[in-house]
């Protein structure tokens, strides 16, 4: 039953996300959470503590808002004082006048009801090729150094 409601939250936080609310998943952040999103572009590098991570998501929503995601599938495992979350993700949006399409792969690591971390990789070129465009199209901040510490 616990993994059951687990992989009802994750598709619930999605679907939250796909109508911009950040601030369903920002909310279950633990304070000292670690959020890690592979590549070398505005959007890639590790950064720990809520705060930093909602700076992230805020660059994501001004960047690719309006994204849509449809989970493919959730897999639990654990319990609630060590559970692991893994989920595969189709994304879609509209960037820079071009459909963006990827697929990503998250695992989330979440301890009594809190996310400690967050590893998320879809295709790195994809993405960083969509930020270009966006950077050509007069958007600094797709160019921008990426949010860590």
């Amino acid at each position: 039953m616990y993994k059951t409601v687990v992989a009802h939250q994750v598709r619930k936080a999605f679907a939250a996300l796909s109508a911009g609310n950040t601030a369903a998943v920002t909310k279950g952040l633990a304070e000292d959470a670690v959020y890690e999103f592979v590549g070398d572009h505005a959007l890639g590098g590790r950064r720990h503590g809520r705060a930093l991570i909602e700076t992230w998501f805020a660059r994501v929503d001004r960047l690719m808002g309006g994204g849509r995601f449809e989970v493919r599938d959730v897999l639990v495992k654990g319990w609630p004082w060590r559970t692991r979350v893994i989920s595969v993700v189709d994304i879609a949006a509209e960037v820079a006048g071009e459909p963006y399409r990827n697929r990503m792969l998250q695992i989330l690591d979440i301890r009594w009801g809190r996310i400690v971390a967050i590893y998320s990789l879809e295709d790195t070129q994809l993405l960083a090729g969509a930020l270009h465009r966006l950077a050509e199209a007069g958007v600094a901040e797709a160019a921008a150094a990426p949010i860590v510490g």
